[in-house]
């Protein structure tokens, strides 16, 4: 009797970012299952059947939902923003997959923050790059320091998630710390907040100015290599390193 379970990355925010694979699925589903607010984004867009809307940690609890439901043999999608195997659900679900034998998974993709919020400012991710969430929920401030300052040391462009939270308001300030002892304080750098949805705004700023600038958790913060310049207000990374 298995179902099938979809892991839909629905973009940045509107409908309107999401790929045509995601809608299709989100078509197909009988029960689509998502964090609140990504419930909300797109509950109007895909009219009556019937959603499951759980709050912030309860990750594990939206996976299981889906798969029962999916081992019962309904077609179920779980909806994640950006992609869902960028900081999403999709390794989550592939972990309980084995308690829930015969349900079929397919993950399908979507513009993550990264590459959404490139777009608002220019193209400041046109060379090699990384990308590091400050959330230190689920893995150490320790090794989320090393990777900053690897990542730096090796001249990529970064591409910060989570920057700010309630919870932990000054990282954003404590990677910047680590960063200036690496990189100078006039490193160029970018600011994409409210990607996709109303408000979206886009601004450059220095390493040094960046602190004292605003974010949070639909904020992402990009650090310029040592090529990336402005130009006509864009934030531009050449492919060419000289």
């Amino acid at each position: 009797m298995s179902g099938k379970l979809y892991a839909v990355g629905i973009g940045p925010g509107k409908v309107s970012g999401m790929t045509g694979e995601a809608g299709e699925a989100l078509d197909r589903s009988s029960c689509i299952v998502g964090y609140t607010l990504y419930v909300d984004l797109i509950r109007e867009a895909f009219g009556e059947r019937e959603y499951i809307a759980t709050g912030m940690m309860k990750e594990e609890e939206r996976c299981r939902i889906a798969l029962k439901r999916a081992f019962e043999g309904e077609t179920v999608s779980v909806i994640c923003s950006g992609d869902p195997g960028v900081y999403g659900m999709a390794g989550l679900i592939f972990s309980l997959l084995p308690e829930y034998e015969g349900v079929t998974v397919k993950v399908i993709p979507g513009v993550t923050a990264a590459t959404s919020g490139a777009a608002l400012l220019g193209a400041p991710i046109g060379h090699d790059f990384a990308v590091i969430s400050l959330s230190d929920r689920l893995t150490p401030w320790e090794i989320i320091e090393k990777r900053l300052r690897n990542a730096a040391g090796a001249d990529f462009c970064i591409a910060i998630y989570n920057p700010v939270s309630h919870s932990r308001p000054e990282h954003l300030t404590k990677a910047c710390v680590i960063l200036s002892e690496i990189l100078p304080g006039d490193r160029l750098c970018g600011i994409a907040r409210n990607i996709g949805r109303k408000n979206e705004t886009a601004e450059l700023c220095t390493l040094k100015e960046l602190p004292a600038r605003q974010a949070d958790m639909i904020t992402t913060v990009f650090i310029g290599n040592s090529e990336t310049k402005e130009s006509g207000g864009r934030m531009i990374t050449p492919r060419i390193i000289r």
